[in-house]
């Protein structure tokens, strides 16, 4: 009995804790933008729409906050430069029309000391 108790209260708290998070729209001048957000309530993306379509600056986030990736759209198409991150490497991704054109990686090489 005193099991199930705790199971049962353990499982109320679960729902009554557990986030539904919603997209965050605003008006900014004649752009929309929008916020994303992980079920943990941590930015996942933010960027603008125009007619609909992805439009000026977005950068995506890890649940755990650092930076994902970060670009530009122009009317729906990725456009210049844009960086992605992982653990060890940078890369640089230049794109025309929603293409990639060229890609460029940096590795984070080992830490110098300067004394």
């Amino acid at each position: 009995m005193k099991k199930n108790l705790i199971a049962g209260l353990l499982l109320f708290s679960g729902v009554i804790f557990a986030q539904n998070v919603e997209p965050k729209y605003e008006i900014v001048g004649n752009l929309v933008k929008a916020t994303y957000y992980y079920d943990n309530g941590q930015l996942k993306q933010e960027g603008f729409y125009k007619d609909a379509k992805p439009h000026g600056k977005w950068a995506s986030f890890n649940e755990d906050g650092s930076k994902q990736a970060i670009g530009e759209y122009a009317d729906g198409q990725k456009t210049g430069k844009w960086f992605f991150w992982n653990k060890a490497t940078l890369s640089e991704v230049d794109y025309s029309n929603s293409r990639i054109s060229d890609i460029k990686n940096w590795k984070q090489e080992a830490l110098v000391n300067r004394n």
